[in-house]
């Protein structure tokens, strides 16, 4: 099993990154303020804006470490990344499949079974374990329609039939959302989900957490030798990690939605963490950007048992292994696509 190393996030904006040796330095105002072992690392997200030496790219290509940069708020702005793994047959496969409707809709929709799966499941540990504290009628409401609709979406017949019948399934269950909010209710609200920018903390709190996981999402695809810009469900587009954003569909509840909701429940986010501006724009404050990335990266060492390979390992490789069980389908090496059914 692979190994999960750490990533190396910077949320300094001035922060200007360059090698020493076989580390790599994190520079401030000409002055080095850390240095850590490259080794330790899969891979180095920036948010600042002074960027990185050409020696220190030079490195990390050498190694296989990634580099990522990111606007303030998450969004990609550009990504070093060492030559494409994998094989040239494996590629043509995964364009062949794109190229036919009827062959990606086999592995979207499995993605979305996935998806609505999971967010099914959410809804049902929390009438579970909160059975005092939420509006029961309503969430059970809610989890039989998303139930209801994993047949509609087997049966969907093509990919913009699929996609009609996620986008209402995802209407349900954002309807619900907020009811998924235990504590800090007065500040941490969700009435309808918007982006670009965030409008609301609910908001901005699972927008850069979504950002991270697609992130991570074309790592994993990458590294299995798949092009991360070919998607089977979103369509291509010029710069758009059309094939990332498909694998994270069926993540996006279990890794990203849980954890906000986590945050906000046991106040490990306040309000004091985000800043409304006066374009109307939610961000999170630099050191609580620090905050919720120390969060995260705890979350993903914690264990689980993937529910199609029966074997323990921690949460940051499920996209990993998911992108690899992709290459092994498309590889005719499985039936099927299996998706990430949490449970």
């Amino acid at each position: 099993m692979k190994q999960l190393l750490n990533t190396l996030y910077i949320t300094t904006p001035e922060s200007y990154l360059a090698s020493d040796g076989e580390d790599v330095e994190v520079i401030v105002d000409k002055k080095c303020v850390g240095k850590l072992p490259l080794q330790n690392f899969s891979s180095i997200i920036t948010f600042g804006y002074s960027g990185a030496s050409p020696s220190l790219m030079q490195k990390c290509l050498e190694k296989g470490i990634q580099i990522s940069f990111m606007s303030p708020n998450g969004r990609l702005k550009g990504r070093v990344v060492g030559k494409p793994t994998g094989n040239v047959y494996l590629r043509k496969k995964q364009f062949e499949v794109s190229l036919s409707e009827s062959e990606s809709l086999k592995i979207a929709r499995n993605f979305i079974l996935g998806k609505v799966y999971n967010q099914c499941w959410m809804i049902e540990r929390c009438i579970r374990d909160h059975p005092l504290s939420i509006d029961q009628v309503t969430l059970k409401k809610a989890s039989t329609d998303l139930k209801s609709g994993l047949k509609s979406i087997r049966n969907a017949k093509t990919i913009d039939n699929l996609c009609g019948i996620e986008g209402n399934l995802a209407t349900i269950y954002f309807a619900v959302f907020d009811n998924l909010i235990i504590n800090q209710k007065e500040d941490f609200y969700f009435r309808n989900r918007n982006r670009r920018p965030p409008t609301d903390f609910v908001n901005t709190l699972l927008s850069f957490g979504y950002s991270l996981l697609a992130n991570d999402c074309a790592a994993a695809l990458t590294a299995n030798g798949l092009d991360s810009y070919v998607g089977f469900m979103h369509t291509d587009r010029p710069g758009r990690e059309s094939l990332a954003l498909d694998l994270m569909e069926e993540l996006r509840g279990t890794m990203v939605d849980r954890f906000v909701l986590r945050l906000i429940n046991l106040k490990m986010i306040k309000p004091k963490d985000l800043i409304q501006e006066p374009n109307g724009a939610c961000i999170l404050r630099d050191e609580s950007r620090k905050k919720f990335l120390s969060y995260w990266q705890k979350s993903k060492k914690n264990e689980i048992i993937h529910p199609y390979l029966k074997e323990k390992m921690q949460w940051g490789l499920i996209p990993l292994i998911q992108a690899q069980l992709l290459a092994r389908y498309l590889r005719e090496d499985m039936d099927e696509y299996p998706p990430f059914f949490w449970k």
